[in-house]
């Protein structure tokens, strides 16, 4: 499973990629409105930021004249960008036309199986399901990612799953188990993958045990370095 950071913020970017693990970011107008910087520049920064990875960046038009037009300009930005676009009859309409010209579109906002199925017909690269915001309204989302995990499947379709508002590492884990190609998280819902209690106890333990011994024991680095002598 590939890990994004749904965020526009370049410091929770830079902290996310640092550790090596991070495989793209996920933006939509409001993370990039916070920001308060022109869009291109902030989305190019990002994509210095994510060398090898992915960078989705939305349009915001809701005709397909206007898509189309945001599409194919967004998409000359950078070679890692992938074009976001609403699973919407016009903006499905402008996927048919941008796939067959070779451009990546990530159709965002689904929230049911068949929108899920018209876009992989129509050449989407990434489909996003939202499964946190179907559980804000009493839905369970889970059902829906594995639904379309299971037609995908069956058709063969190559449209990655890309699991989006995930709002907990359940979610995260969840999505995993059922094949999701991607995740996509914001930055306080990843660091939350690192946490556990018991993992903040054990080494509480080792380090107050350490520094109890090293009146006796040295410190091992010095000791090694001192049985070990350079030539």
């Amino acid at each position: 499973m590939k890990f994004f950071l749904d965020t526009a913020n370049l410091e929770e970017i830079r902290q996310g990629v640092s550790l090596g693990v991070i495989d793209g970011v996920t933006t939509n107008p409001t993370l990039i409105a916070k920001e308060k910087r022109p869009f291109r520049e902030h989305i190019l920064e990002i994509c210095n930021i994510v060398r090898d990875g992915v960078v989705n960046a939305e349009v915001v038009s809701t005709d397909t004249e206007n898509i189309l037009r945001e599409a194919r300009e967004i998409a000359t930005w950078h070679p890692n960008i992938v074009v976001k676009i609403p699973v919407i009859p016009d903006g499905v309409r402008a996927l048919s036309i941008l796939s067959k010209e070779g451009i990546r579109v990530n159709i965002t906002l689904c929230f049911s199986s068949p929108q899920a199925l018209i876009v992989a017909k129509a050449g989407a690269y990434f489909v996003s399901p939202f499964l946190g915001r179907l559980d804000d309204i009493s839905s369970d989302g889970l059902t829906l990612l594995r639904e379309i995990m299971d037609i995908y499947k069956a058709y063969g379709y190559p449209t990655q799953v890309l699991a989006a508002s995930l709002r907990h590492p359940l979610h995260v884990i969840a999505a995993a188990r059922m094949g999701a190609h991607i995740g996509t998280m914001p930055f306080k819902v990843f660091e939350q993958l690192f946490k556990h209690p018991l993992t903040d106890r054990g080494l509480e333990g080792f380090q107050k045990d350490w520094e109890k011994a090293r009146e006796t024991l040295g410190d091992i680095f010095e000791t090694a370095s001192a049985r070990n002598p350079k030539r």
